[in-house]
């Protein structure tokens, strides 16, 4: 049987910060994917709130199936204009990400062009130090 041998602090070291790289990479990347721009025409806060109205005006002589779509319809409309209306800072996410983000490349071999076509802005890349070369 063969004898365990115990992990150096060293080895604890760079685990532990591996794992911390991962958390601010990870963390900046979901936050740009909930924040991307999607397709087709912006709905704004005060477009959603008129068609709220008219769901709400439609409701007493809509049927019970209609009824039913007509307040998820409702119950979504809140919940988008709630996120529209939230304004996230990237900032920390985003210092986070730079102090993390060319190493942890390096060690995944993760490509500039990579990066780019997920949707990390050229300019962020640049503050981590990520090039084009790299």
């Amino acid at each position: 049987m063969a004898a365990r041998r115990e992990m150096t602090d060293e080895h604890k070291a760079a685990l532990a910060e591996g794992r911390r790289q991962g958390r601010a990479v990870r963390g900046y990347l979901e936050a740009l994917e909930a924040h991307r721009p999607k397709r087709g025409r912006k709905r704004t806060p005060e477009s959603m709130r008129a068609r709220m109205a008219a769901i709400e005006s439609s409701l007493e002589s809509a049927g019970p199936m209609k009824r039913l779509q007509l307040v998820q319809e409702r119950l979504d409309l809140e919940a988008a204009i709630e996120a529209a209306e939230t304004t996230v800072d990237l900032s920390a996410l985003e210092d986070d990400f730079v102090a993390a983000a060319a190493a942890y490349g390096a060690r995944k071999g993760i490509s500039y062009a990579a990066w780019r076509e997920i949707g990390v802005p050229a300019a962020i890349l640049k503050r981590a130090g990520i090039g084009r070369g790299a």
